[in-house]
């Protein structure tokens, strides 16, 4: 993706021009795309949502052709990253609604090979995730964010780095210190659960 091309649409939506927002699906699309075959990869094999799917979700989420006044690149790919979390939430909040009182067994964290970026092993798992960064994102906004931008929407150590405006030892730190916090919070949670 040219960052030029992209700055100077960003700067077109903020100034108010309609058009821009139109010019900006296709230049932000294949990394969208490549963000959520990412992320669709380590997902379980009965996840049903395709990338593509994916994409278009998020895009129509973050307001389709009446996107929002985006204050940089940084800014349009945290709430990409957040919109693909919401999706993703939902969609697995759906199928565990539709099979609850099947008689679903519990399995022990430690059976799970739950890690983050690991393969998620079922919609439980997911969303114990979720309620687990929701605590996070209360405690510390910044590292719930990098989580997020990481594990939603894939993006590499030093892309989080250069979005948040971080050294990426930095983002190295937080990433590490953020993957153990949830893996505690996670076990915690699911210990509650049962």
């Amino acid at each position: 993706m040219d960052d030029v091309t992209l700055a100077a649409l960003f700067k077109r939506i903020e100034q108010g021009d309609a058009q821009a927002a139109t010019e900006l699906l296709p230049v932000v699309y294949d990394e969208l795309r490549r963000l959520a075959a990412a992320k669709m990869a380590r997902e379980s094999a009965a996840q049903t949502l395709q990338p593509t799917a994916l994409v278009h979700e998020a895009w129509l989420r973050l307001g389709g052709d009446q996107q929002p006044q985006w204050q940089n690149r940084g800014h349009f790919f945290s709430a990409a990253a957040e919109a693909m979390r919401r999706i993703l939430i939902d969609h697995a909040r759906r199928k565990q609604a539709a099979r609850r009182g099947g008689g679903a067994e519990h399995i022990d964290l430690n059976q799970t090979g739950f890690e983050l970026g690991a393969e998620i092993a079922d919609n439980d798992d997911l969303l114990l995730l979720n309620d687990a960064l929701d605590l996070l994102t209360a405690q510390d906004p910044r590292r719930a964010e990098m989580v997020k931008q990481r594990y939603f929407a894939g993006l590499s150590l030093e892309e989080i780095a250069d979005v948040q405006n971080v050294s990426l030892r930095t983002v190295k730190r937080d990433w590490t210190y953020a993957r153990a916090w949830l893996f505690a919070k996670v076990a915690e949670l699911r210990r509650e659960a049962r």
